[in-house]
């Protein structure tokens, strides 16, 4: 690829870092001198980027935006519209529950977007969206805000045709771009840094793992309880709004360990006797990990973990979001004797490497087809 070549890169919001962010991250390898535009930065959050070319919108000059930035999601589109590409052969949005894709970009400038999701809260998800706040609404808010979910829905869908072409973090994500955009895409699988895993010599220990946010959609409830009946140790690493919930059903055999470093992340990981993976992911980076740590995930079947776990190989399913179904799952885990070498082998096929080189050869291809 050209070293002339002007890239960009579009990420909805910078405050924290996360699976969007290890992506965008990918990318300002590819092209460290590449400029990032965002709506919100938090440079404080993110020591990664800070060194980067970041340019912000003007809400980020609103006091207490970047703290709370998802308030001012139906103000995003038009900051993100008024950024001017003019100059870039390149730019590569990377979007998930933001409006990134919705940049306005001139015809012999190639707009890629590497797309984790169509936002939920605006489309399949709307409906649990509402339900879930509704307690939160005033009167006044429950009238206006599906008007402007309706509305945030009609500019999402007009945004998607600005687009030129689509990548997809997994085959789930490529029918809910094909359902709500009517836009084909290519599967490229997120990027994620398996050799900084090591799978541990010793037995596992008696202990499942859960990780994440604490939050409905991963169902932490669901391991908590299947843990509970079976009396078997569960551990949790992570934060957020359900853990006063989560803690006060826990059994004796339930621990919770909060945020922790890397390193005691990746040491859990190689000890445990399973990963425990009750929700529906778009991709799902955790049950990467710890299949690249050498350890097998019990994982409800659905969403990405249908592509990156192999039954019986790397992992066991569970048909139901159910305690009983859950439990299952996890007895026949205790059971089975696991090899650690095809664990690990099926991992690598999402290492980083791989990643970079698709996403080189995909843009080195659409750009010779722009200039034929």
């Amino acid at each position: 690829m050209s070293s002339k070549l002007k890239v960009a890169f579009v990420h909805d919001w910078l405050t924290d870092f996360g699976g969007a962010e290890r992506v965008l991250l990918a990318f300002h390898e590819l092209f460290p001198d590449a400029p990032i535009f965002t709506t919100f930065f938090r440079e404080e959050n993110l020591p990664q980027f800070s060194d980067v070319d970041v340019r912000t919108s003007y809400l980020q000059k609103i006091p207490f935006a970047k703290k709370h930035h998802r308030l001012f999601f139906p103000m995003m589109p038009a900051a993100i519209e008024s950024w001017d590409f003019g100059e870039f052969d390149l730019v590569i949005s990377d979007s998930s529950s933001g409006c990134s894709k919705g940049i306005v970009t001139k015809p012999e400038t190639l707009h890629i977007c590497y797309c984790h999701n169509p936002n939920r809260a605006l489309w399949d998800g709307a409906h649990e969206y509402l339900r879930l706040h509704e307690k939160n609404f005033n009167f006044l808010a429950r009238k206006m805000i599906p008007r402007q979910l309706m509305k945030m829905r009609m500019w999402d869908r007009v945004a998607a045709d600005r687009v030129d072409y689509f990548l997809a973090n997994s085959e789930f994500v490529a029918k809910r771009i094909q359902k709500y955009y009517q836009r084909n895409s290519e599967v490229i699988h997120p990027p994620v840094e398996t050799k900084q895993f090591i799978p541990s010599e010793k037995k596992p220990a008696n202990y499942f793992l859960a990780v994440g946010r604490l939050i409905p959609y991963k169902r932490f409830d669901l391991a908590i309880q299947a843990a509970n009946v079976l009396g078997v140790k569960l551990r949790i690493v992570g934060v957020g709004p359900e853990e006063e919930k989560l803690r006060a059903m826990a059994g004796p055999t339930v621990k919770f360990f909060g945020q922790v470093s890397e390193p005691i992340l990746q040491k859990m990981y190689s000890e445990c006797r399973a990963l425990i993976f009750p929700q529906v992911e778009d991709f799902g980076l955790t049950a990467v990990e710890v299949q690249a740590s050498g350890r097998p995930v019990v994982a409800f079947r659905g969403g990405g973990a249908l592509e990156t776990i192999r039954q019986n190989q790397t992992g066991i399913f569970f048909n139901q979001q159910t305690v009983s179904s859950l439990a299952d799952a996890m007895q026949r885990t205790i059971r089975k004797r696991w090899v650690k070498k095809s664990i690990v082998k099926n991992a690598e096929r999402f290492d980083v490497a791989r990643f970079k080189k698709q996403i080189l050869d995909f843009a080195e291809e659409k750009l010779e087809e722009i200039k034929n």
